[in-house]
């Protein structure tokens, strides 16, 4: 274990109101970065470790991580694939056609996505005559989306890439982020990036995982370093009016469990405020709570007892089990809760298969191909990929005709 204090600092103030007014609501202790996974030879090497702490501001409700990990480390070579699932390729396009929709979009419309990653949502705008620009600090997936006919910039996002775009391309009348809203530690100078780029009738459309979720669904493993933020809409309200932004409306969705849709626009601009937006706000006094989240605590320890003792148990009867997905929630689920070797044969995952002969951080499970499920006839199946549960237990039927059991280990473990 190595935490590397060069590239890993403690936040002392709020992300969205600066007040040093936070207290600690959850800690995981020391844990290895989420989508660090591990080549053999990196098995010999030491890995970076980082203090996962979650914070709640007591002035303004956000729940934030206390720690930083530098995101050059974190995001410069990235493998996650959004457009590996099919499950996500059918919930972009279907986002991109209810934009198109909603406001009125025409071929020329100029549409940015930041944080775009191989470019399946732009891919959709680009099918519907839409000028399109992605912007991305993952050098190897930002040059494959450009090979791929969706252009793409390779760096992070802050006011002086905004300007370059706005130089080279003019106002943006589109501009989304997809579960990269939470990933930033400087969101105001982001969302200024934004503002600058954004013409005066566009809008800013945030989707992220929704703290409400997280807490009733007891989705607790969506927590890692990358995650600096999670987010509910309340103190998002009085931050985007602070900066001259409206939020002016809001919905929710299922990816990742459970996540909420923003729609923001200038104060200037013509968008008005929903009356939902309020409707969401007056439903959400209980996130605003620091006893919420002590009860949540207390849950997750509760699921780490009956998951941890349910594996165990099976181990002891002479069962073998595998894990199903490798996403980086996977990390924090098996490293939190000890899952490792003595309970896991490996993992085996399909839908990622740049991640196949690599080893998940920490616990060094090696990633397989789904086939040892037939091959080597496990007896048990721990869904780590939980979000996928269903498609993951349909494409596998075979599996539990042939007597295997799957197991999903959250909101609650259950054996299926």
């Amino acid at each position: 274990m190595d935490t590397d204090r060069t590239i890993v600092h403690t936040r002392a103030s709020c992300r969205l109101c600066g007040s040093r007014d936070l207290v600690n609501i959850l800690s995981f202790g020391e844990t290895p970065l989420a989508n660090a996974y591990l080549t053999g030879a990196d098995l010999h090497n030491p890995e970076v470790f980082a203090p996962l702490v979650v914070n709640f501001c007591t002035t303004c409700a956000l729940v934030q991580l206390r720690d930083v990990v530098d995101p050059a480390v974190l995001f410069s070579r990235y493998l996650y694939l959004s457009g590996t699932s099919p499950v996500f390729r059918a919930h972009f396009a279907n986002y991109a056609c209810s934009v198109w929709k909603r406001f009125d979009l025409s071929t020329a419309s100029f549409v940015v996505d930041v944080g775009s990653n191989e470019g399946v949502l732009l891919a959709e705008f680009k099918q519907r005559g839409a000028r399109i620009l992605g912007i991305d600090p993952a050098v190897n997936v930002a040059s494959e989306a450009t090979r791929n006919g969706i252009p793409t910039i390779a760096k992070f996002f802050d006011r002086d890439a905004a300007e370059g775009i706005r130089l080279e391309h003019g106002y943006a009348n589109v501009i989304t982020a997809n579960n990269v809203f939470a990933h930033t530690d400087d969101v105001e100078e982001f969302t200024l990036a934004v503002k600058a780029l954004l013409a005066t009738d566009g809008v800013f459309i945030v989707e992220v995982q929704y703290l409400k979720d997280l807490i009733e669904r007891n989705l607790f493993d969506i927590i890692y370093h990358e995650h600096l933020c999670y987010y509910h809409v309340t103190p998002l309200v009085r931050f985007f009016d602070r900066l001259g932004l409206r939020l002016f409306d809001v919905e929710t969705v299922e990816t990742h469990g459970g996540s909420i849709r923003l729609y923001v626009g200038r104060q200037d601009g013509p968008h008005a405020r929903e009356p939902r937006v309020d409707d969401v706000v007056r439903a959400e006094g209980p996130l605003n709570e620091r006893g919420t989240y002590e009860a949540f605590a207390a849950r997750i320890a509760a699921n780490k007892t009956r998951l941890v003792a349910m594996l165990a148990d099976i181990k002891r009867s002479g069962g073998r089990i595998v894990g199903y997905g490798a996403p980086a929630k996977a990390t924090t689920l098996c490293y939190a809760f000890g899952i490792d070797s003595a309970l896991l044969d490996c993992v085996v995952d399909d839908d990622a298969r740049i991640k196949q002969g690599l080893f998940m951080p920490g616990t060094h499970l090696p990633i397989r191909p789904p086939r040892v499920l037939y091959d080597e006839s496990p007896g048990y199946c721990l869904i780590l990929a939980w979000n996928f549960a269903g498609p993951i237990m349909k494409a596998h039927e075979r599996f539990a005709s042939l007597g295997g059991r799957f197991i999903v280990p959250v909101p609650q473990p259950q054996l299926i």
